[in-house]
């Protein structure tokens, strides 16, 4: 059951980015993006975090400090999502 939830998700912002990139494809201008923290998938971040070097390291999913760059306005309509990065503890 879990992993059905984690391929729906990941196939909602697979198509919502998809739907994105073609529109600004179509524009010929890029699309405006933000780092969104808290809704990457294990390995999938997109750049370094307080505890891991690079990108695609993160070790778990939804990690408080890991991001990936979603098109503007998407993150704050994701569960879990924030543009704000976690304070350094």
């Amino acid at each position: 059951m879990q992993k059905d939830i984690k391929l729906a998700i990941g196939a909602a912002i697979a198509g919502a980015v998809t739907m994105v990139a073609a529109s600004a494809i179509a524009a010929d201008k890029p699309a405006p993006q933000e780092k969104c923290y808290g809704v990457a998938a294990a390995h999938k971040n997109d750049c370094a975090t307080a505890s891991n070097s690079c990108a695609g390291s993160s070790e778990k999913d939804r990690q408080a400090d890991a991001f990936v760059y979603l098109p503007k306005g998407l993150c704050s309509k994701l569960a879990g999502g924030t543009l704000v990065a976690p304070k350094k503890s």
